[in-house]
């Protein structure tokens, strides 16, 4: 599985380097193929009209290469972290609560309600599973 993991990687990238290549070879709208290579050439490199067929083409091909890797990459990436198991923070610790002596409270306590007994009594009579957190 790492082997073609690794040939597919290198086809990817062998694919990425030919599309900027041959998107570098295009000419624009008003140049043709031959003054990359000196003037009055143009014709006869891929012919009058097969250039720009020739160079489209084959960077038409090129990027679908490196589309149908990308995917493969990304299915293999997927299928590799399920088998392999967990996320990055599976492995994390988790702290463990402190109890006793050293503990330090994780609720504030209320202050004394010398004013209201009748919201004291609704508090006392509520159990502790229905207050919302």
């Amino acid at each position: 599985m790492n082997m073609m993991f690794n040939l597919v990687v290198v086809v990817q990238v062998i694919s990425a380097l030919s599309i900027i290549a041959l998107v570098l070879l295009q000419h624009g709208k008003g140049a043709d193929m031959g003054a990359a290579f000196g003037s009055g050439a143009s014709g006869s490199l891929f012919g009058a009209t097969g250039s720009s067929n020739f160079m489209s083409k084959s960077t038409g091909v090129a990027a679908a290469i490196f589309f149908g890797a990308t995917l493969a990459l990304s299915l293999m990436a997927n299928q590799r972290a399920t088998t392999v198991g967990g996320g990055v923070m599976d492995k994390v610790v988790k702290p463990v609560p402190v109890t006793g002596a050293g503990a330090i409270p994780t609720t504030v306590p209320a202050a004394p309600a010398a004013s209201a007994p009748a919201a004291a009594a609704a508090v006392a009579s509520t159990p502790a599973g229905a207050i919302p957190k």
